[in-house]
């Protein structure tokens, strides 16, 4: 994909369903009982690997346009698939379906392309093995093969590392569990699961950063209408922060508060981000955003370390293009997790600013960028679907073109991001 600079992005945005909210839509209303329909669905090949998935353990499921209409089958309703769920590229439906396939009674393999079989996976191995489960894997890596393993042995489990999935596929095998299953995280993550586990009849206990839920639980059908996404907001936010006189309106975004670290890291930099119109849809919080170049700067880093690495994990790419543009330029440390993702993408971030003449130090757990004139050049998407969408971003401030090999990853997450930036290039 070739993209030549940019001198301004404004107008309406229409953003794709939240990818996390619906893959567990999918998932949680598969496992309920009697029919849910879903609205506002991700199209990204991720979400479709979901519902592929699905309907492999005899889950029926129509599809029109954005809406997804799921029979709920029950706990136990799921049947044996004749092959192996292949989960494509996407790391949330193997280990949110890992925490399903945990507890059933019939044998099943969980597989995906030649990138997610480099994922770590003893993070859910070991847990739901503590659990009872027969779970083999190959090392610490997939494909996973479950055995039959009845009813599980509730546990307690205490997270090494802060991870949304790793909590989830606990939660889930839990439902499957005698008596009640716990999970302590080391630092907050996202709680779409929690909410969505809720809005569809669970008890969710949360004390002092201890989740529990009880294997009595049943879930029961509900209509869900997901979110537009605020990672993929992300993109056009930082868009509007670089490009001078650019304003964004994004509308019915998701705003979940473990999720909008990025509104708070765009703001403490002066980008002009407006939160409007708030309100509770399926038990998340949605707003309109408006967004508008940055206004006062300071000359502070951005700086993400830490908790903050866990709350900002998928919006770093685009964040490290916005600290090639701030006076303070921008650090990122105790981010060793982002090289464990469907790249390294501190090694891919590191490696296309450095074709863009940036400014860029890599250390083992992150890298520091500092203020740069960016040069359009050839850069890689490393197959990563964040590293296409930031460069691309990227490329709108550089001087010259810059073109984006392997930009069709995008789909992952996306489909369609190019068509929906162009709409608001001036």
């Amino acid at each position: 994909m070739r993209i030549t600079p940019a001198n301004a992005v404004n107008g309406e945005v229409k953003l794709p369903g939240d990818k996390s909210i619906s893959h567990r839509a999918a998932i949680f209303s598969a496992i309920a009982s009697g029919r849910t329909v879903i609205s506002n669905y991700s199209r990204a090949e991720d979400c479709r690997s979901t519902l592929q998935c699905l309907r492999q353990l005899s889950v029926q499921i129509d599809e029109t346009a954005t809406t997804v209409t799921v029979e709920g089958v029950g706990k136990r309703g799921l049947h044996a698939p004749l092959e192996p769920l292949d989960c494509g590229n996407s790391g949330t439906t193997m280990r949110l379906l890992a925490g399903v396939l945990a507890g059933q009674n019939f044998e099943s393999i969980l597989t995906g392309d030649s990138s997610l079989l480099l994922r770590p996976m003893q993070r859910i191995i070991g847990p739901l093995s503590d659990m009872g489960a027969k779970i083999e894997g190959v090392d610490d890596t997939a494909p996973l093969r479950f055995s039959p393993a009845g009813r599980l042995s509730a546990n307690s489990h205490e997270l090494s590392i802060a991870s949304a999935q790793v909590k989830s596929c606990i939660l889930l095998a839990g439902l499957y569990a005698d008596g009640t299953t716990s999970v302590i995280e080391p630092g907050k993550t996202r709680d779409h699961t929690e909410r969505m586990l809720r809005w569809l009849g669970a008890r969710v206990e949360e004390q002092a950063g201890r989740l529990s839920i009880s294997g009595a639980t049943e879930l029961v059908s509900r209509d869900i209408s997901i979110p537009s996404d605020l990672s993929a907001a992300s993109f056009f936010m930082v868009a509007a922060a670089i490009l001078p006189s650019s304003r964004l309106e994004l509308p019915g975004v998701g705003v979940n508060d473990s999720r909008a670290e990025i509104i708070q890291a765009l703001r403490a930099v002066g980008v002009s981000v407006d939160v409007r119109n708030e309100r509770l849809v399926s038990n998340e919080p949605v707003a309109d955003i408006h967004v508008s170049s940055i206004t006062q700067e300071s000359d502070e880093p951005l700086t993400i370390e830490r908790d903050r690495v866990a709350l900002l994990i998928d919006e770093i790419p685009i964040l490290a293009v916005l600290g090639s543009q701030l006076s303070g330029g921008i650090e990122v440390r105790s981010a060793g997790e982002l090289r464990h993702k469907e790249s390294d993408r501190i090694a891919a971030i590191v490696a296309n600013l450095q074709r863009m003449k940036a400014d860029v130090e890599e250390f083992p757990d992150g890298f520091r960028v500092r203020r740069s004139r960016l040069i359009g050049a050839d850069v890689e998407s490393f197959g990563d679907h964040r590293i296409a969408m930031a460069f691309t971003v990227a490329a709108l401030v550089a001087d010259g073109d810059t073109t984006i090999h392997g930009a069709e990853c995008v789909d992952v997450s996306f489909p369609g991001f190019f068509e929906t930036l162009r709409s608001v290039v001036r």
